[in-house]
């Protein structure tokens, strides 16, 4: 794909500030997002069925954990607080995502919890507990194949991974793939048109 997407590690479109408001386990948030990354004006729906469906960490979980393509930053934020006791790495190749998820993360007072980072700047070896994605389907199947197939195998293992995807971009079929992969995959639940895949070694 050409021009600049929010998959971009330098977006150009203009930044644009604005305020995204959602409430994810009893908590009001007020997070910082801007143009040239992934939903910018609002929680992507899909982000939305994320956190209400999957099972958020619970206090007692130390973690490491990972929100993969992180962007302006919703679900690391909840990571963070759901598992105070955790760090929460925040991945993203998107520059600017990873400028507003630095932000969030101190605004709503978990900075000290949070490493936002590239994805070549992930320490080798560290293995996650857990890890939350909502992919980027838009990158092409090819590139979602290659971004799973590199990041999965970083779960520790006892590990679990929950994914995000609309049925209409491939839900079912990324399900059937994992599965051929030699993951194990459950689909935890459907709402809205998207399905919460829970994945375990």
């Amino acid at each position: 794909m050409t021009g600049d997407h929010y998959f971009s590690a330098e977006p150009g479109t203009d930044a644009r500030p604005r305020e995204v408001e959602f409430t994810a386990v009893g908590r009001e948030y007020t997070l910082t997002s801007a143009g040239g990354v992934f939903s910018a004006a609002r929680l992507d729906p899909g982000t939305a069925v994320l956190l209400r469906k999957a099972d958020l960490p619970s206090p007692a979980v130390a973690g490491p954990l990972l929100d993969l393509g992180c962007g302006f930053g919703p679900i690391t934020c909840v990571l963070a607080d759901s598992a105070p006791a955790a760090t929460v790495w925040a991945v993203d190749v998107n520059e600017r995502a990873r400028a507003l998820t630095t932000a969030n993360a101190e605004r709503v007072g978990a900075a000290d919890r949070v490493r936002v980072v590239a994805p070549d700047d992930v320490p080798t070896g560290l293995a996650f507990a857990q890890i939350w994605s909502n992919p980027p389907i838009r990158i092409g199947k090819d590139g979602l194949h290659e971004l799973l197939l590199r990041w999965l195998p970083r779960l520790a293992p006892d590990g679990v991974a929950w994914l995000v995807v609309a049925r209409h971009l491939g839900g079912d079929s990324l399900h059937r793939w994992l599965v051929d992969q030699g993951w194990q995959v459950r689909r935890h639940a459907s709402q809205k048109g998207f399905r919460v895949l829970r994945v375990t070694r």
